[in-house]
């Protein structure tokens, strides 16, 4: 080994042997060096040292005549003084010594010592993150070929050239060190070659199996091919280069984006490097991550809501397909600038983006606090209504377009409909929240959203009883929010003995109710007769057949015997259901009798032209008979069970 080191304090001493000669400072390091190896290759340190050495020349000549003193006859003689005979000798090697400085060396005092060691001999190890302080520092020093052969900038421009750039994640590591060698870097085109490289690299990448390289053979048409199965492949082939890219600045992550999409980069890659650039700078965006940044430099709120804006304004619109990740992100940014105050046109392309992903939200996302001090409810209503509204507008335009299909329930729409009845249960309790903006939420839905109403119905509830306050007419209204003919019958049980609902949703749902009873009985006795119509009967023949159909034939009976058993069960349990719905009708017309004659005593006219009964059905909106179920009136049931009977004796 030509040269070694060790440290005293902030000083690097070379140990060949031989004194220094040459003291080189880079920033806070001096480095005791020797002339000739520094000289043999780098012509910019030849030239200072060679400048020292002249200037130390001129310094050492002896001046003539120091001074006069008296002989013995009282002449004068000159006085000489001698070098070494009151200089301390560390002074004198001192001054034989050459001092160079170099300022704003790039790479500092790290990168300096590899080039030291360079031009010493030693065998230095080249690795994407010094390559390009290298490859700077060669350019400074001036170590070129025409000066020395094999020098370092051609050492380093192979390397950079042949390893780094064919590598993204090398390229990335490449580019990050580029960070404090401005303008150098830029200047040798480095920064330029890394951006090219890794955009050219992220474009054969698979967006489905994202971090996964496709076959390089089969690049050429890439964003059509799918990537091998991710099982299949070890886990140790994943190249992380995106966490990589994240730690850019924010100059230089930009280029890379803009590169990308140049390249025309999959915009889900773009948007996963986008959202994992997000995390690294806003790490509170989820909230299950509450940690501050590692960073030891905090950026004000505006250089926050300034980098905020780059990020949002290079998010593609396009829908994601990936999980509920980049959504629930998604959510995170749009906090974020609500609290950072962005621009209304930031905020508005968040709403636009997440509307178009809606499905893939969780109850959580749509949790948005009120930040404004003009909204008076404890969640944003207002936001997640204009994102819902970005989500209908791309339903519709689907279902124009034909794609969604024959089935007008997508999955989609229901899933978004599951969404918004578990936001009005959570809002609902907010004291806060008007009867105007709690309908128009819920009625903002179309039809095919809901299967069931059942979870309009348990919003309803939560907000009756968090408002007590109401007046009549807005209980109505907000009872009218709920389809009572999709409510199921439990929801519908529930219903009819619930106080806080208004008489008029009470009765729709009694009615309702029955309705679905009677016609379960009937689908219970229509089923059970088509199983006795079926059931096997003997051979008119005598004949018989073989044991083996004979035991089938006994078995085929038996099930249906079971069969008809199990439809008797279910039509008593039904029957005792109808019983409980006769009574609660009695008690409502009871009331009803009740309400009459209260009218009538108060001198409502029975002959005039609007009667009692058009005045009930005006005002509650339903139409059905007083007796609705007359438990003394043939039914269907006995109807079915008489034909029944006569079946069995013929």
């Amino acid at each position: 080994m030509a040269g070694d080191k060790h440290s005293k304090g902030q000083a690097w001493f070379c140990t060949t042997g031989l004194p220094s000669d040459v003291v080189v400072e880079v920033d806070d390091m001096t480095f005791h060096l020797h002339k000739f190896p520094l000289m043999s290759k780098s012509k910019k340190l030849h030239d200072l040292i060679a400048e020292q050495e002249s200037v130390q020349v001129s310094k050492r000549r002896v001046p003539p005549l120091k001074g006069k003193e008296e002989g013995e006859n009282g002449a004068e003689k000159d006085e000489v003084v001698e070098y070494g005979e009151e200089e301390d000798e560390d002074e004198v090697v001192e001054q034989h010594q050459c001092h160079v400085s170099l300022p704003s060396f790039p790479g500092g005092s790290e990168t300096f010592e590899t080039a030291a060691k360079f031009c010493y001999g030693v065998k230095i190890e080249l690795t994407a993150g010094k390559v390009a302080p290298l490859r700077c520092a060669g350019e400074f020093l001036e170590m070129t070929e025409e000066y020395s052969e094999d020098n370092l900038i051609n050492k380093a421009e192979r390397f950079l050239s042949q390893s780094v750039l064919k590598n993204i994640k090398d390229a990335v590591k490449a580019l990050k060190s580029c960070e404090r060698l401005s303008p150098m870097a830029e200047n040798l085109g480095i920064v330029q070659r890394c951006i090219d490289a890794i955009s050219s690299k992220a474009a054969l990448y698979d967006p489905t199996l994202f971090g996964w390289p496709v076959n390089e053979a089969t690049a050429g048409d890439s964003r059509k091919k799918s990537a091998p199965n991710a099982a299949a492949t070890p886990a140790k082939l994943r190249d992380p280069w995106v966490e990589d890219l994240a730690q850019l600045s924010s100059e230089f992550f930009n280029r890379v984006i803009s590169a990308m999409r140049e390249e025309e980069v999959n915009l889900e890659i773009i948007e996963s490097c986008l959202i994992h650039y997000a995390k690294r700078c806003f790490p509170g965006i989820t909230r299950s991550n509450r940690k501050p940044s590692s960073s030891s430099s905090i950026a004000s709120e505006a250089e926050q809501r300034e980098l905020l804006e780059l990020i949002v304004s290079n998010l593609p619109l396009e829908k994601s397909s990936q999980s509920q990740t980049s959504t629930r992100y998604l959510f995170g940014l749009l906090r974020t600038a609500n609290i950072l105050n962005a621009s209304e046109g930031c905020k508005s392309t968040l709403e636009r983006k997440i509307g178009a992903q809606l499905e893939q939200a969780s109850l959580d996302d749509l949790l948005i606090p009120s930040y404004s001090y003009l909204n008076e409810t404890l969640y944003d209503v207002d936001c997640v209504q204009r994102i819902l509204g970005h989500f209908l507008e791309r339903y519709e335009e689907t279902e124009i377009e034909g794609e969604g299909g024959d089935d007008l329930r997508s999955p989609a729409i229901m899933l978004v409909g599951k969404l918004i009845d578990g936001y009005l249960c959570e809002i609902a309790s907010d004291a806060n929240l008007k009867p105007e903006k709690f309908c128009e939420l819920a009625m903002s839905l179309p039809e095919q959203a809901r299967l069931y109403d059942d979870g309009v119905y348990r919003a309803v509830d939560v907000y009756l009883k968090a408002h007590p306050w109401m007046t009549e007419e807005e209980r109505e209204r907000i009872s009218g929010v709920m389809d009572c003919q999709k409510l199921t019958l439990e929801a519908c049980t529930h219903a009819a003995q619930n106080e806080r609902l208004p008489l008029r949703a009470v009765v729709q749902v009694l009615f309702f109710e029955q309705l679905q009873l009677r016609h379960a009985i009937a689908g219970t006795l229509l089923s059970a007769d088509a199983i006795g119509v079926e059931s096997p009967q003997p051979s008119a023949h005598g004949g018989g057949g073989s044991d083996e159909e004979e035991r089938e034939r006994a078995v085929a009976a038996g099930e249906n015997r079971s069969t008809w058993k199990e439809a008797v069960r279910e039509n008593q349990v039904l029957r005792l259901d109808m019983d409980g719905m006769r009574t609660r009708v009695h008690e409502l017309e009871r009331e009803c009798s009740t309400m009459k004659k209260v009218i009538e005593k108060i001198g409502v006219p029975q002959n005039g032209k609007t009667s009692w009964t058009s005045s009930f059905t005006r005002k509650f909106g339903c139409r059905f008979k007083t007796q609705v179920c007359d438990s003394h009136e043939s039914t269907v049931v006995e109807a079915r069970r008489g034909r029944h009977r006569n079946n069995q004796r013929s």
